[in-house]
């Protein structure tokens, strides 16, 4: 790993206690050798790392007026304390649960299979976005008209091995996909050429559903535990962020600004 080196750049103080220049760039180094394709392309390297280390000092400060220990290992013990002793989170109800399950039955269907075949069109940086857009969906539409034309045109266009073998994917399980395209053909009953695009990370892709096997729904009873603790998780994060959000509100603060509750630096 590469050392950043310090530069001269606005001091990070929280309520006048003065974070040193050298652990900025070691919360940078750390980011940047951390996956950051999650974060898209607003991402900025010290932007986060400023955030994330005046967090770790609010919470630090709080932790000393609450008379807790702050020698906690691992480092994130020392907010998970103060989390727990100031951040109620209620337990997602079994009528909760239950609505999700209703409301989400597709992510609950074991076994479904899908026989798929693709053309992707991939964005690669060099080619301009609306560019690539307007090429797939030209493909779409001269495949609309013939469909007997799918596998030559994967073959000419599709930035796919798979274009190899006229675009087959093959047998899919839903796990199998990245979520977007996994959520694009699975969950119905279509079949042939799909009326339109599907856009994931990899591009834009035409795709033909070629055959279908109905997969079963899981029992609520078998899966309501599962739920009731992910319902519950999301409530503590969406609790911790505002509360962190409180602490930073009557904070004093220099060298960084706070998203709102919404922004992206707090999710």
């Amino acid at each position: 790993m590469q050392t950043l080196l310090t530069a001269a750049r606005a001091p990070l103080r929280v309520n006048g206690i003065e974070i040193h220049a050298s652990a900025i760039d070691e919360a940078m180094a750390e980011l940047a050798d951390a996956p950051t394709a999650a974060a898209g392309p607003a991402f900025d390297v010290e932007t986060t790392a400023r955030y994330a280390l005046a967090i770790r000092e609010l919470l630090r400060q709080r932790a000393v007026e609450l008379g807790l220990a702050l020698d906690t290992d691992p480092p994130d013990a020392m907010a998970d304390a103060v989390f727990a002793k100031e951040v109620a989170t209620p337990v997602a109800t079994v009528e909760e649960s239950r609505r999700y399950y209703d409301q989400h039955r597709e992510r609950f269907t074991s076994g479904e299979l899908v026989h798929a075949s693709h053309i992707l069109f991939g964005v690669t940086g060099r080619a301009p976005l609306a560019l690539v857009r307007a090429k797939a969906e030209e493909t779409l539409n001269a495949i609309l008209q013939s469909p007997d034309q799918f596998e030559a045109m994967a073959a000419q266009r599709s930035n796919c091995p798979s274009a190899q073998v006229g675009g087959s994917l093959g047998q899919l399980e839903r796990t199998s996909c990245v979520p977007e395209f996994a959520q694009g053909i699975f969950g119905s009953d279509e079949t042939g050429v799909l009326p339109r695009l599907i856009k994931t990370r990899f591009g834009f892709h035409v795709v033909r559903i070629d055959h279908r096997v109905p997969g079963a729904l899981v029992p609520f009873e078998a899966v309501k535990d599962d739920i009731a603790t992910m319902l519950t998780e999301q409530v503590r994060l969406r609790a911790t962020r505002q509360y962190v959000q409180l602490l930073a509100a009557q904070a004093d603060l220099e060298g960084v600004t706070f998203a709102s509750a919404d922004g992206p630096l707090v999710q």
